[in-house]
This record gives C-alpha cells, sequence and structure tokens, in this order.
C-alpha cells in the first residue's frame, strides 16, 4: 500500500511541468532555426556552384572542338579551380558536359549538401542532407559581336591623364573581346577617334564621295595646286589671269588674237597677207591703188585713158591668214596635299542649310549613300551628300576645323592593328560628338572608305557603339565658340522639337544597334543628358569623374559584351 501511494503522489504532483515542456518544445524550434542557417548556407554555396559552372561553360567553348574525354578532364580541372573550397558534396562522376550540336556546349550538375545540424533534423524527422543542381549552356556558333569604338581625341583628354587612361582601358577591353572569339569572324571592331572631324584617310583622295567645295574655297587652299601655265604653280589668281598663245611671243589675250601667221612666209600682218598681179607691191592697199598703162609713158589711170591708152589695175590675191589663238590657264588643285579629314556632311556654310537641325533629318544625321557625281575642278557648289574634306586650322568660320585625329579603322579582328590605332592616337582640338557617333554607325554598316562584312543569316549579330567623351560639344561644321555647348550641335545628335526623339542618337537605336555612352568629367562639368538620352537605356550611361574609372567602367562593358555569349 505505501508503494502504490507514492506512485499516485507522483501521477498527481504537477510541479516541474514548464521545464519538461519547454524541453520537448526546444526540439522544433532548434531544428527549424538549423533548418534555416542550413538553407542559407545551401543557397549561398549553389550561387557559387552556378557562378563556378557558368565560368567552366565559357572557358570550355573557348577550347572547342575538344573530344568528349578531353571535356570531361579538363572541364573537370577548371570546375575544381573555380570552386576550389565548398561545403557541397560531390565527385567527377556528377559532372556532366554535353555538346548537343557543334555549336554547344552544357554542363550539370548535380551535388549533395549534409546539413550543419544534422542530429537535431534527424531528431525531429527532418532530412539532414538535400540535392543541389546547376545547369549552364554556351552557344557560340551563332552569334557574333561588331563594335565600334568611338573615342574623344580632342585636346581637353591631355589633362588628368585621361588619354593614358583611355588607351590601358581600351587596349584591356580589345583583349576582353579578343578572349571570346572562338573563330576568325566571331568578334569585329572598329576604332572611331574623333575631334570635330574624323580622319578617313588621305589615299582616298580621288574617291567619287568626297566634296571638295570648302576645301578649295579655304583661303589656306587656295594655292595648293598646278597650273597649265608652269610659271604659275602655286598661283591661283595669277594662273587664272595666264594663258598661252598659239604663236609665240603673245603673253596677252590681247596681243595674241590681234596678230597672226600667213601661208606666205615674211608676212606679219593680215594685210599684207597676198600677193599682188603687179610686182613690187606687197600690201592689198598698195597693189590696189596701183596699175599698168598699155603706152608705157604714160603712169597714171587718167593720162593713160586720155591718150587712148588702156589701164590695168593691180589685182590682189589674199594668201591664207590665221589669227592667234589665246587658251586660257587651267587651274587644277592638288587633292593628294589633303591631310584625309572630313567634317559633317549637309551643305556649307556659305549657303542657305537645307533642313533646320533638330527638326528633319540631314545626310548629318544617317548613313545614306553620298552621290556618285563627278564634281567639275573647281567645285561649283557643295554636294551635301558627299563628305566634306576639311583642312584649315584656326581660320575663320566656316573654315575652323582646329586639327585633324588619328585615321580611324575600320571593322576587323587584326588585334595587333587596333593595338596600333589605340597606341598612336594623340589629343587635340575640339569636340563634335555627332560626327564621331555618325562614323562609328558607318563602320557597322560600310560608307566612304570603311566596308563593312556582310552579316552572315546563319548567324545572329550584337552590333555596339562604345561613345566616350570627356566634353560638351562646342564645334561642328557650321557653328562653334570654342568654349560653351553649342545647342544647335546637340540637336542634331538628339532632340525632341517635333514632338519626340529624333536625331543621330536615335537614328542608330532605331537601327537596332546598341550605344553605351560614357562621360568623363574630372572639372566638375554639369551631367550631360544628351549623353544619357543618347545611351540605349539608363544602364549603358556612365558618368566618370576620375580618370581611373575609365579603365574599369571599360572592363564592366566587356564583362556585358563577353555574356551576350551565355545563353542560359
Amino acid at each position: 500500500m505505501r508503494a502504490f501511494s507514492a506512485v499516485r503522489r507522483f501521477i498527481s504532483d504537477t510541479k516541474g511541468n514548464i521545464a519538461i515542456l519547454f524541453g520537448l518544445a526546444i526540439i522544433p524550434v532548434v531544428g527549424a532555426m538549423g533548418a534555416a542557417l542550413d538553407y542559407s548556407q545551401a543557397n549561398a554555396a549553389r550561387a557559387e556552384l552556378q557562378a563556378a559552372i557558368d565560368n567552366t561553360a565559357l572557358m570550355l567553348s573557348k577550347m572547342m572542338p575538344l573530344t568528349q574525354t578531353q571535356l570531361n578532364t579538363d572541364g573537370w580541372q577548371i570546375f575544381q579551380g573555380n570552386l576550389p573550397h565548398s561545403v557541397l558534396v560531390y565527385q567527377q562522376s556528377n559532372l556532366v558536359i554535353g555538346t548537343p550540336n557543334s555549336t554547344t556546349i552544357t554542363l550539370d550538375i548535380s551535388t549533395t549538401y549534409n546539413t550543419q545540424l544534422a542530429s537535431v533534423l534527424k531528431l525531429v524527422g527532418m532530412s539532414t542532407s538535400f540535392p543541389v543542381t546547376a545547369h549552364s549552356q554556351v552557344v557560340w556558333g551563332n552569334s557574333r559581336l561588331r563594335v565600334a569604338l568611338v573615342l574623344d581625341n580632342t585636346g581637353s583628354m591631355t589633362q588628368s591623364g585621361k588619354i593614358t587612361a583611355l588607351k590601358t582601358a581600351t587596349t584591356n577591353l580589345l583583349n576582353q573581346l579578343q578572349s571570346i572569339a572562338v573563330n576568325n569572324g566571331d568578334v569585329y571592331v572598329s576604332i572611331i577617334p574623333f575631334v570635330n572631324t574624323v580622319n578617313i584617310g588621305s589615299s582616298n583622295y580621288t574617291a567619287s564621295y568626297i566634296d571638295w567645295y570648302d576645301w578649295e574655297h579655304d583661303p589656306n587652299n587656295t594655292n595648293t595646286g598646278t597650273c597649265s601655265v608652269s610659271t604659275y604653280n602655286g598661283n591661283q589668281s595669277g594662273c587664272l589671269s595666264a594663258g598661252t598663245c598659239s604663236i609665240s611671243g603673245h603673253t596677252n589675250q590681247s596681243s595674241c588674237t590681234s596678230a597672226g601667221t600667213c601661208s606666205i612666209s615674211g608676212r606679219t600682218s593680215q594685210s599684207t597677207c597676198g600677193t599682188c598681179s603687179l610686182s613690187g607691191h606687197t600690201s592689198q592697199s598698195s597693189c590696189t591703188s596701183a596699175g599698168v598703162c598699155s603706152k608705157s609713158q604714160y603712169t597714171s589711170s587718167s593720162q593713160c585713158n586720155q591718150h587712148g591708152g588702156v589701164w590695168t589695175a593691180g589685182v590682189w590675191t589674199a594668201a591664207t591668214w590665221t589669227p592667234g589663238v589665246w587658251t586660257n590657264a587651267v587651274w587644277t588643285f592638288d587633292h593628294s596635299q589633303w591631310n584625309g579629314c572630313v567634317t559633317d556632311r549637309g551643305n556649307s556654310q556659305v549657303y542657305t542649310l537645307g533642313y533646320t537641325p533638330g527638326t528633319a533629318a540631314g545626310p548629318d544625321q544617317d548613313t545614306s549613300a553620298p552621290s556618285t557625281t563627278v564634281e567639275p575642278n573647281p567645285a561649283t557648289a557643295p554636294d551635301s551628300t558627299k563628305f566634306p574634306a576639311a583642312q584649315s586650322s584656326g581660320y575663320t568660320q566656316p573654315y575652323t576645323f582646329a586639327s585633324c585625329p588619328q585615321q580611324m579603322i575600320g571593322l576587323t579582328y587584326n588585334w595587333s592593328a587596333l593595338q596600333n590605332e589605340v597606341n598612336n592616337m594623340s589629343p587635340n582640338g575640339s569636340t563634335d560628338q555627332p560626327i564621331g557617333l555618325i562614323w562609328g554607325w558607318l563602320s557597322l554598316v560600310g560608307g566612304g572608305p570603311l566596308t563593312a562584312p556582310a552579316l552572315d543569316p546563319n548567324y545572329t549579330y550584337t552590333q555596339v557603339i562604345i561613345l566616350l567623351t570627356d566634353g560638351l560639344n562646342t564645334q561642328n561644321r557650321w557653328v562653334g565658340d570654342g568654349s560653351t555647348t553649342n545647342t544647335s550641335v546637340d540637336a542634331r545628335m538628339y532632340n525632341t522639337a517635333g514632338g519626340s526623339p529624333a536625331g543621330t542618337c536615335v537614328n542608330i537605336k532605331n537601327a537596332g544597334v546598341i550605344i553605351y555612352t560614357v562621360q568623363v568629367d574630372t572639372d566638375g562639368s554639369p551631367t550631360s543628358t544628351l549623353l544619357q538620352n543618347c545611351a540605349t537605356d539608363s544602364s549603358k550611361f556612365f558618368l566618370l569623374t576620375s580618370s581611373s574609372e575609365i579603365v574599369t567602367t571599360f572592363q564592366q562593358i566587356g564583362t556585358q559584351l563577353a555574356n551576350l555569349h551565355l545563353s542560359q
């Protein structure tokens, strides 16, 4: 009975229940906390796994073609190098590499994550491990990239080490782009250095697409030529007043045309060019006023007739007289002395513009083909469809072309040539961003001396323009104050005057070309709304406040372009 009573008292005693209940409840709470912690760690591990498999896929695609054995061996080594320390449990057999076709590579991996609080999770009936998977696919054979680098080479780029940083950044970008090209032609690059002119190459001076009106009317080039009268070579005004006579010894038109030659040797005037029926008479007047009488003692017509004689007057027979012919001298401009630079297309400053900037597109805002009509020499009027030769330095408008930058290079995968182009850039001159953009666009589609390789219908193409500039627009063919932004230049580049966006930037984007714009602002200038609007979207506009940022920004853009090849 005593034992039974003790058991009954134990059962009925409620002291310490809370501690027991807490002990029982803490197990699922700790399990839930452990599960949350493990999930967070597993998610981070999966992100590292995905990055490692993406990098492995990209690197293998650059090494193709490889055999399956090579893919397995190299792929495993590359993967391990990209994921050296991981909480995931895996082995080589977990990594499956496939090539469903000759231009695609796929990587799949299934691994296991072991929970950190396995004993607790097991106690509450939760799994102590769970699978983690990742998939990556690279398609390289049907995607191609074409990039136009439109680079500011104006004088202000010498400040704050900007040109040095630009050269370093561009070199690094070229290396990035070269590294993603598996085959020649996968990536093409052009480089367009610009100021308020661009250099298309002086060797093109005979091309029909060059307009010479401004160049020939520029006082600095007036005497750049030869004269058909060699005495006046290098002297246009003297040449145009000179000429040659068909008869030697005559140096002006009046004396030439009053002179001539006779078919009878020794006769030097038209009045003496002939023969008389009476000997001794060498001019028409003396011949026709003379005569002979049948009665020889009489020497005049009146005496002869009074005395029954017959008077016979002299007869003049004209010989052939050839008057002197004056040929005006011809002046020929020597276009081979041109430095290779052209400026904005459109009518000359001397003439009324055929359109209003910002309200209607002109040939300076598109890639329309220039006329092939051969201009007279010297040209009598400009051809707005052609590219105007420009060369002056420091002359008054409309000849305010301050400098000529490094010659551009069209689309190529000659990486050493592209590198040489970068090394040779030398800043000088003022800013005209629109002309740089237009020639960047022309390099992608072809125009003037630039030939764009034909697009192969079996491939998809991404076309990109990267515009870097450190200044505001200050000068173009028609206007320029040399110090402040000119709204007319900006309006041709981007405007909303007609109620909707228009101008060069809009035309380029409408053609499917992606535009990156980079503003290098080391002097506290305002952020360029123009460059923001010109970029394809806000993520493609970069505002830099130091030269060193040029290098990191170009690297960032290069990474974005490289990732275009990563399809999934």
